[in-house]
């Protein structure tokens, strides 16, 4: 076997390869058991065919057919592993010449992980942010905890500010309701600037029983591109008038929102410690990646083409389903962030962070292997069992951590947080 090897780019290889008659007879070997099988033969059961007799009863053509396959394959496998390439996907094959039994040339071309030139990883300059805790942090929360333990009493007088209204409303356009604009039995509080502007300022001083046509805009920069700026009527029906009362932020109130605290006091404490720790972990993943973009930035990372279109795919689908969840369209982000349309939102948008994401992946890769960190079995059984407790509740889900492939994805995130961690310990 003569072999060449081509470096057409960073993340291209090209083979070229030929082979005489010695490997071809060894793959014809191959392709005669395998293609035996189904061979019928006078005294031999199907299956049970020596290659000899199937040789004689095989259609030549697709015989030669199977022999240059597997002479292709097994040359292309032997060439990776002797030339150490890591090819990304299955090579792109050419023949350029074939003489049955006596020889074959052709080409192989496919992208491959590339290799990456770490940076001064060192020297990385990045700040951790500084974090602080303020009285009305504390106190934000303090409000949130009064707001959801509010008594409310149903009242006859005319709502205002702070109230909390039931109401039916349904929102029309040019007469005709519009998506989303309907609902039933709704409890709104004034004043909370939930909706748009007017909504809200329209039912202060209505009663229950009352109806009020409520005619406003829509803002301009709303993300549903046929309302943003548009004129709507919202029909409005009110059910209940709501007064709610407050807890006074006292020891009292404390113990009632958590019984491990008899004072205010205790209470304040421990929410400036958990903002606090919150805080810190949002100021150290902001420092991770802020030291991985710098990595990157310090080196020379090639991105093959088929890395960075699988991480689009996944940005794409995750950044669909996300939104899906917030009850919002893709076609909406796309007018919201004023893209043309989706072919412009993945060349501006999805490709660069895809890009980004792979050249973290590589970079951090190349880093954990010239840091020889690994990930030993006690860590991995340690993470294995906190997933399998996530999805305790979901039998099938914790069943697949079982599965070698899985533990293998979970032992290398393991490893790249390591590596992280250690770039942190290195750059502080």
């Amino acid at each position: 076997m003569k072999t060449s090897v081509k470096h057409i780019s960073p993340t291209k290889v090209k083979l070229t390869i030929s082979l005489g008659e010695q490997e071809l007879a060894d793959a014809e070997q191959v392709a005669l058991t395998k293609l035996a099988r189904d061979i019928k033969a006078p005294g031999f059961r199907k299956g049970k065919v020596p290659a000899s007799v199937a040789a004689k009863h095989v259609d030549q053509n697709t015989l030669m057919q199977e022999t240059v396959d597997n002479a292709l394959s097994k040359a292309v496998a032997e060439t990776y592993i002797a030339e150490n390439i890591q090819a990304l996907d299955r090579p792109a094959v050419e023949v350029t010449k074939f003489v049955p039994r006596q020889e074959l040339e052709f080409t192989a071309e496919a992208e491959v992980l590339p290799k990456v030139k770490l940076g001064n990883y060192k020297k990385l300059k990045a700040e951790k942010l500084k974090v602080s805790v303020t009285a009305t942090d504390v106190d934000e929360i303090i409000d949130r905890m009064r707001e959801s333990m509010a008594e409310k009493k149903e009242v006859k007088r005319a709502a205002k500010d702070g109230d909390e209204v039931v109401i039916d409303f349904t929102g029309k356009k040019d007469g005709v309701a519009f998506d989303g604009g309907t609902a039933k039995d709704y409890s709104l509080k004034l004043g909370s600037n939930s909706f748009i502007p007017g909504f809200e300022e329209g039912l202060v001083g209505a009663k229950a029983g009352d109806e009020k046509d409520l005619t406003l805009n829509f803002p301009e920069s709303y993300h549903v591109a046929d309302l943003a700026g548009a004129e709507v009527v919202f029909e409005t029906k009110v059910h209940k008038v709501l007064e709610q009362s407050l807890p006074e932020v006292d020891d009292k109130f404390a113990k009632k929102a958590d019984k491990r605290f008899d004072t205010i006091k205790e209470l304040k404490a421990d929410i400036k410690k958990e903002i606090t720790a919150q805080k810190e972990r949002e100021a150290s993943d902001k420092l991770k990646d802020a030291l991985v973009e710098k990595l990157i930035e310090a080196s020379d990372i090639p991105t093959p083409e088929i890395l960075v279109e699988d991480q689009a795919r996944s940005i794409e689908q995750d950044m669909t389903q996300n939104l899906m969840y917030q009850g919002v369209t893709l076609d909406m982000y796309l007018a919201d962030k004023q893209f043309k349309d989706r072919d412009e939102w993945l060349e501006k948008e999805v490709k660069p962070a895809a890009i980004k994401r792979v050249q973290a992946g590589l970079a951090l890769a190349e880093l954990s292997k010239e840091l020889k960190i690994e990930a030993n079995s006690e860590e991995l059984a340690e993470h294995l069992n906190m997933y399998r407790q996530q999805y305790a509740n979901n039998p099938e889900a914790a069943k697949r951590f079982e599965e070698p492939e899985v533990q293998r994805d979970v032992a290398n995130r393991l490893i790249t947080e390591k590596t992280v961690d250690q770039l942190v310990a290195l750059n502080s």
